[in-house]
């Protein structure tokens, strides 16, 4: 039995560290959402650069996290829930690796704008980008505390910064057929825009993923959405 307890301790203490990593990088990948914001709306290049430089962290952390998981999967061959907890880091750590090359996406996004000629206050970015933020902070949340309905909470706010992004996409079309000199700032918004709304779609694979790991069951509903963009003719009508 001393054998035995050991191994549970081994196994959790592993797992554990598995974890506090995957944490870890969800704390870089809420840095790097709100620095490349600021970086966006200061113009600031510097600070952009920064966030694009601090994206090879977050990679190395995943590839940890995949290097302890494939180690634990060898060695302990663990069954059931425990499987489930060891691929659903390895899950998380891969969506988590996306935030940060979107973030890093955004910020390569404000270097560029930082060259473009101001088109006036674009509220919508940093109001987007703190709705992510706290769905990223929320889902990690949920992640720590083995938290089903906090994960659900998450799923189901998506369409929030879908209706965000929607609204921001008019706006800036509007931008741009009112003046083609905005065309090239605002085509860069649009693409940050973009960037955010798809670090909100991986927050919602995290939440999936929680539910999946605590239960063995995935969502019994399609994810809501409201992204409608692709519909826009491009013409000032919708069809």
């Amino acid at each position: 039995m001393i054998g035995a307890d050991h191994t549970v301790h081994s196994y959790d203490e592993e797992l554990r560290q598995i974890n506090n990593l995957v944490m870890r990088m969800g704390g870089m990948v809420e840095s790097q959402v709100a620095a490349a914001t600021r970086a966006m709306t200061a113009r600031d290049s510097d600070a952009g650069q920064r966030v694009i430089d601090g994206d090879a962290e977050i990679d190395a952390l995943e590839r940890e996290v995949e290097r302890l998981a494939v180690r634990m999967l060898a060695l302990r061959q663990p069954m059931a829930i425990d499987l489930r907890g060891i691929l659903g880091a390895v899950r998380v750590a891969g969506d988590l690796e996306r935030m940060g090359d979107l973030a890093a996406n955004i910020a390569k996004r404000s270097i560029a704008l930082a060259q473009t000629r101001e088109i006036g206050s674009l509220w919508a970015i940093p109001s987007m980008s703190a709705r992510v933020q706290a769905m990223v902070k929320d889902v990690l949340d949920a992640y720590a505390g083995d938290d089903v309905a906090k994960a659900e909470r998450v799923w189901r706010s998506d369409h929030e910064v879908d209706e965000i992004y929607n609204g921001l996409f008019r706006q800036l079309l509007t931008h741009m057929m009112a003046d083609p000199r905005n065309i090239t700032p605002c085509t860069h918004l649009l693409f940050a825009a973009k960037n955010l709304e798809r670090i909100a779609d991986h927050a919602t694979n995290v939440s999936e993923t929680i539910r999946y790991r605590e239960t063995g069951e995935h969502a019994e509903h399609e994810r809501p959405k409201s992204d409608d963009t692709a519909t826009f003719a491009g013409n000032g009508d919708e069809r």
